[in-house]
């Protein structure tokens, strides 16, 4: 495998909150995606996820509480709990989470 430029890549794609995989370790995917400063509808996941801020921020609402994460900053979602990201999210985001 060769190397990825993450930023590149998340800038590349064709609009806001649409992901790729960067890769996969086992049954789990590494994806990046470009954020802005739109929310996103509440969801929950069967399996915990990772979220990692390469720039930017991210604002989250998470089982009612909210949650900030800065450039460099690294939050894991735990499996089964409700969260959306509030308005004001922007930059590059890495998500690792089971594959579908």
């Amino acid at each position: 495998m060769s190397s990825i430029n993450v930023v590149e890549t998340a800038a590349a794609l064709p609009a806001a909150w649409s992901s790729c995989c960067l890769g996969q370790v086992g049954a789990t995917c590494v994806k990046v995606l470009r954020m802005d400063s739109g929310p996103v509808q509440e969801e929950a996941h069967g399996a915990d996820e990772v979220l990692l801020v390469l720039d930017g921020r991210l604002e989250l609402l998470v089982e009612g509480a909210e949650v900030a994460v800065e450039t460099g900053g690294m939050y894991r979602v735990p499996a089964g709990a409700l969260h959306a990201v509030r308005p004001g999210s922007h930059g590059t985001l890495v998500i690792v989470e089971e594959s579908a």
